[in-house]
């Protein structure tokens, strides 16, 4: 480490660039180098003499990528970069505020290598130092990030840049929730940052209009965005792009937008753009379901939903992409307000009908929910047993479609038959088999708190919030949480905050049997073999074998095993000091006003 310092302080440029393509080569995959912090914070010192030194400019590159692995270090973070180095690297990084941009314009010329090796240096020491996170929060950072999200569109700002810029304002916004607002109020964020993702898909979209023939499209996949996005944001492309589609649908170009034909296939680096720009504007609308909207900030996340219409629907080259994209997608949708929940439905007579029939549903086009189903069905496939993250898995899925559901009936009843179907299968426990209704039921007696009480919320919703419905799709056993949580135990209701039109579809195996189905297991009863222990019992033996059961039960109860509890009037479980309190009748509302 000494003779790297004597190098790098005395050597030639070349011998300069040869002893840091060294260093990094032997260090750049490994956690920690061999030296000790003071050591490190000389070759600090060393290095940003070489990045403030305009002729040594060709080794900067080299000089970053050595500054990358000492970022990496919290120790060295936290003590080796103040202010005036921040600004060092924001400069290498062209991360700087408009005046400065304007008198540097002529100046500087862009080097992506250095660029993006400011930016990753920058990265580290934001996820690293809550000092760095401080100074940058009062730099130009953000409106240097802010002034070339505006530069998306041109075609000569490199992906790595665009990429690395959302990651810094990601872990910017992540920890410091000031700084989301001054993103979203001084600097418009929630616009700029939903056009990017609108600019990939747009052109995305003109690549495959330009490459891939209009039979291969898919009418299903049509845009919500299209009807809009030429006229309030963008200049039309150039001819020959959409146009040659439009002309082979000229009889209804006008009624379905200009690329109702379209489909997308996203590349790896349009992916993983896309993911840190959902992931910012996850942080900027984290409060937006506690505070009052105004109109256009309502059609602000209509547009937005719109746009994560379209994401939903994205193939991706690579398949895991795509399953990363749909996640960080739904953790965003789970922010979005009740209302906006709307544009994540099409209408069939806009779009046309979808290839596959089943989404199809009252004249609209359900696909997207259909995609957001099997995403719901894929991770609970994939929740182990034993992981610490299932609850992280599953639960932004549960809500965004409880919300969904709680918000709009037609994507409540589409859901509600896909995931509870009129009762064919009678013979079987709700919480045995592979369906989407089998799966979930088995998630209402997790040991997960949770990841339970989101479970039966969503099956609950998709109910009418019925209790007796709930009963009947998963049984009284595995609803008993909710119910009882709720006060619901002892009651029958039916919630007028939904539709009122019937959906009741029992199926003829149903009602033939439905007074052979046990409500507590919610199936019928497998018949026992033997014989039963009672039939050759005399009812002396019978009390004898119930007070040694109450014993037991005594005896559990005063070592803290169980806590048994009677229903109250309300319908809640109420603990009983005494075993023997579960003898007297439970009082009810009816009870009650019969004495009276």
């Amino acid at each position: 480490m000494e003779q790297l310092c004597q190098i790098l302080k005395t050597g030639t440029p070349q011998q300069i660039a040869n002893e840091l393509a060294d260093y990094y080569t032997q260090y750049a995959n490994k956690p920690e180098t061999i030296a000790n912090i003071e050591l490190k914070l000389k070759v600090i010192d060393v290095l940003f003499d070489i990045l403030r030194d305009q002729n040594l400019i060709n080794v900067y590159p080299l000089a970053l990528q050595v500054m990358r692995i000492f970022t990496r270090d919290s120790s060295v973070s936290k003590v080796a970069f103040d202010d005036g180095r921040i600004e060092t690297l924001l400069h290498l990084a062209m991360l700087v505020g408009e005046e400065e941009a304007l008198m540097t314009e002529t100046s500087q010329t862009f080097d992506q290598r250095i660029v993006v090796e400011a930016q990753k240096c920058m990265s580290n020491l934001l996820s690293t130092s809550d000092m760095v996170r401080s100074i940058c929060s009062r730099n130009s950072c953000i409106e240097g990030i802010m002034l070339r999200l505006r530069m998306h569109p041109d075609p000569k700002l490199p992906s790595d840049v665009k990429y690395f810029d959302m990651l810094m304002l990601f872990l910017l916004t992540a920890m410091n929730h000031e700084l989301r607002d001054k993103v979203q109020s001084d600097y418009h964020g929630l616009i700029y940052l939903m056009e990017a993702i609108d600019l990939i898909l747009k052109n995305n979209a003109e690549y495959w209009a330009e490459n891939v023939n209009n039979r291969s499209k898919r009418r299903s996949k049509g845009s919500r965005r299209g009807r809009k996005t030429q006229t309030e944001h963008e200049a039309p492309p150039p001819p020959p792009q959409p146009s040659t589609m439009m002309d082979t649908n000229a009889n209804n170009s006008e009624d379905r937008g200009d690329d109702a034909l379209v489909t997308y296939c996203l590349d790896d680096w349009e992916v993983n753009i896309a993911i840190q720009v959902l992931k910012v504007l996850f942080n900027l609308t984290i409060s937006v379901e506690n505070r009052q909207l105004d109109e256009i900030e309502e059609a602000h996340f209509f547009r937005l939903v719109s746009i994560l219409h379209d994401l939903l629907l994205c193939d991706t080259k690579n398949g895991n992409k795509r399953e990363e994209l749909q996640s960080q997608t739904v953790n965003l949708l789970t922010n979005m307000p009740s209302k906006s929940y709307e544009e994540l439905l099409s209408k069939i007579s806009e779009l046309g009908r979808p290839e596959n029939p089943e989404y199809e549903y009252d004249e609209m086009n359900m696909e997207v929910i259909a995609a957001l189903l099997k995403f719901l069905d894929k991770r609970l496939d994939d929740i182990n047993a034993n992981s610490s993250n299932n609850l992280e898995k599953v639960a932004p899925i549960l809500i965004c479609l409880a919300k969904a559901s709680s918000s709009q009936p037609i994507i409540r009843k589409y859901i509600r038959y896909q995931i509870l179907p009129p009762l064919k299968d009678i013979r079987s426990r709700p919480e045995d088999g592979t369906t989407l209704r089998n799966k979930l039921v088995r998630f209402m007696t997790s040991p997960d708190m949770h990841l339970k009480q989101l479970t039966a919320h969503l099956l609950f919703v998709l109910c009418k919030e019925n209790t007796s419905r709930l009963i009947k799709y998963t049984g009284y056993g595995n609803a008993a949480g909710l119910l009882a949580g709720r006060g619901l135990l002892s009651c029958i209701n039916s919630n007028s905050n939904y539709s009122s039109d019937s959906e009741e579809s029992d199926t003829e195996e149903y009602v033939q049997n439905i007074d052979r189905i046990n409500p507590v297991t919610g199936c019928i009863d497998q018949p026992r073999s033997g014989p039963n222990p009672l039939d050759h019992m005399s009812e002396e033996q019978k009390e004898y074998e119930a007070n040694k059961l109450a014993c037991i039960m005594d005896q559990l109860h005063r070592g803290g095993v169980i806590q048994p509890c009677k229903i109250d009037k309300d319908g809640r479980p109420v603990p009983v000091e005494h075993i023997l309190e579960l003898q007297k009748p439970c009082h009810s509302k009816q009870n009650e006003s019969d004495s009276e």
